[in-house]
């Protein structure tokens, strides 16, 4: 079994900063790729950025540019710059370890 513990949700104003961080722990040996992936009210569950053991990284084209994921150990990171209402959303921590894991998610919303 591997847990997820996700931080760093919030308020914020449009064009404004935040960071994402999630903790994996238990079996943690043979995690793979880990990833963010959120869901807006009404919206299906969207693959935000993932990156893998190896440091290889992809995004969405809607956050190209803006988010920058990365990794240290078990922990990965997501540097959300120049946010927008769009962005609005539960933010979810994804693993891949002999299976998928899920954090609780984390709300994340950006308004003036």
């Amino acid at each position: 079994q591997v847990q997820l513990v996700e931080s760093g949700g919030g308020l914020v104003q449009p064009g404004g900063s935040l960071r994402l961080s999630c903790a994996a722990s238990g079996n943690i040996f043979r995690l793979n790729a880990m990833g963010w992936y959120r869901q807006g009210s009404g919206k299906q569950r969207e693959l935000v950025a993932r990156i893998t053991n190896a440091g290889y990284t992809n995004y969405a084209d809607s956050v190209k540019g803006r988010f920058t994921i990365s990794r240290e150990n078990a922990k990965v990171y997501l540097q959300m710059n120049n946010l927008k209402p769009e962005d609005t959303a539960v933010y979810y921590c994804q693993v891949t370890a002999t299976r998928d894991y899920w954090g609780q998610g984390t709300q994340v919303t950006v308004s003036s």
